[in-house]
């Protein structure tokens, strides 16, 4: 059987959203979660059956106060971006979020916390100077917590094309590339971390940066102890090499709003889905009913 890891989560900030549910879970030992697909298709996974769980937040403040209840192997990471309000109308203020960064790193240890500088766009405003003078303020800020850095650059879904004239993002060149190779290197480097890109065609290895995944098969192994693992396949994405880890969130559940996000494409139904949620509920959004098929999960 193969390893699970616990993707929490890739399709909404479950962290800094919805905690108290997650909490509330794992407590009880279960939970449930739709298939974005096949909707009447219901995985149940126990956590009995998982070897680790990996948070994906912008926001990691609300889970701080439970991470010593949690007996799994705990991964981090943790997005951390310069935009300001335009672009990310609900994220706290980046001080307070560096602060709970380090907070967690001093909890499970700075091998296991993971910031995301994800994704980059450029436009009159967020120019390349300044993306590059804040990725280096941000390696300073978090010397001594942080290790490891993963980049990755903004991309064309649905959210982006309707924030168009909002982001107003330029299209990368390849002098681009090189500025944002060579200085993030060199800052990472200067501070103790690596940076390292993510399902990104161009690497960067050129400039400094390292070849891995965010979640490689030598970390699942480093934070497991097993090596039985299958590796993520996507249609839209041929550049992801990591292993395969079980997503157990909902898509246009996220209220951060983000305008490039790629979880949400309409704010109306986000809204609408977080009205349905109940923190005692088995499912992230609504209830469990009459014609689910149940299937419990192992891997």
């Amino acid at each position: 059987m193969s390893i699970m890891i616990l993707n929490v989560s890739g399709r909404t900030d479950i962290v800094a959203f919805y905690t108290k549910w997650f909490m509330n879970r794992y407590k009880e030992g279960f939970l449930d979660v739709r298939n974005p697909f096949y909707p009447k298709s219901v995985s149940r996974i126990y956590f009995k059956d998982v070897d680790a769980i990996c948070f994906c937040t912008k926001n990691p403040i609300p889970i701080i106060p439970y991470l010593k209840e949690i007996n799994k192997p705990i991964i981090f990471h943790v997005s951390l971006t310069p935009y300001k309000k335009d672009i990310e109308p609900n994220i706290p203020p980046k001080g307070t979020i560096i602060e709970a960064i380090k907070k967690i790193s001093n909890i499970i240890g700075i091998d296991n916390v993971y910031v995301r500088y994800d994704p980059i766009l450029i436009n009159d405003k967020y120019t390349l100077t300044y993306h590059i003078k804040s990725f280096d303020n941000m390696c300073n800020l978090l010397k001594g917590y942080v290790k490891h850095i993963i980049v990755s650059f903004v991309d064309e879904y649905k959210n982006v094309k309707n924030n168009k004239d909002i982001l107003k993002n330029k299209e990368f060149t390849l002098e681009d590339y090189k500025e944002i190779g060579t200085n993030f290197a060199t800052s990472a480097h200067m501070y103790g971390m690596t940076v390292q890109t993510c399902s990104e065609e161009n690497r960067l290895t050129e400039y400094g940066f390292i070849k891995e995944e965010c979640m490689s098969g030598n970390l699942a192994f480093k934070i497991t102890g097993k090596t039985d693992f299958k590796r993520w396949t996507s249609r839209n994405n041929k550049n992801c090499k990591c292993i395969n880890m079980v997503d157990i969130g909902v898509y246009n559940t996220c209220r951060h709003f983000c305008k490039y996000c790629y979880a949400n494409f309409d704010e109306k139904l986000v809204n609408t889905n977080y009205s349905l949620h109940d923190d005692n509920s088995s499912l992230l959004i609504g209830h469990i009913k009459d014609d689910d098929i149940i299937t419990i999960r192992h891997s």
